[in-house]
């Protein structure tokens, strides 16, 4: 692909890239950190990693998962956010792309009370994640809405495509898991980044090192 020009803002964005967020735009689990709380850990860990894998429905493992969550307060919240760690790389990349005229979105199996505060600091263009339920100040171990799973994660990248008027071919899918696939499939770049060895099988390209900022040259805009 070719290095951009100028960006005008009457114009329709270049490029669309959509990162994976767990071990991708953040290098933790987030359900992990939430389970940690709740001394779940070493159950939600070891599912995290079959449902990754590809051995497990996305879906029922994250009602799993989640359910172990109940009785949480809800200001656990403010501490699991303030253990979150955010990938290398990943301010340049952002930078990188808004220069250009491009957008950035974060569709994730993670859930949107830790990651809306980091994707309006970060400068988001878009994120799709999970709500978890709290009532009277506490959670009920349940899931908000349909849930975020494969199909959903390529359905939105599908959707920001339209809205900024970008071209399937001119998308860029960066994740890790069994459950980014799908949409790793419909964008016109499939990165595998810090990838499970399926991932890796069946992306377009695999990045070596984990810093997010190695995507820019993968679409001209740097080196």
């Amino acid at each position: 692909m070719s290095v951009f020009s100028t960006p005008d803002a009457s114009q329709p964005a270049r490029f669309l890239v959509v990162l994976d967020a767990d071990s991708t735009l953040i290098q933790n689990e987030a359900i992990e950190l939430l389970a940690e709380e709740a001394g779940s850990l070493d159950h939600v860990a070891a599912v995290t990693e079959r449902a990754m894998r590809g051995e497990l429905d996305f879906a029922a493992s994250l009602r799993e998962r989640v359910a172990t969550l109940a009785g949480l307060e809800g200001l656990v919240f403010d501490v699991v956010r303030s253990r979150i760690t955010v990938t290398p790389g990943v301010q340049e990349l952002i930078a990188g792309l808004h220069d250009r005229g491009s957008r950035v979105g974060v569709v994730s199996g993670g859930f949107h009370e830790l990651l809306d505060p980091l994707g309006a600091a970060l400068g988001l263009d878009h994120l799709r994640a999970n709500r978890l339920e709290v009532v009277d100040g506490r959670l009920t171990g349940r899931v908000l809405g349909p849930i975020v799973d494969a199909q959903a994660k390529a359905d939105a990248l599908t959707q920001w495509a339209a809205e900024n008027e970008v071209p399937l071919r001119q998308t860029i899918a960066v994740g890790d898991g069994a459950n980014d696939l799908l949409m790793m499939g419909v964008a016109g770049l499939s990165v595998a980044f810090n990838a499970k060895p399926a991932v890796r099988e069946r992306a377009d390209v695999t990045a070596g090192r984990i810093d997010l900022s190695d995507v820019l040259p993968l679409i001209g805009l740097r080196g």
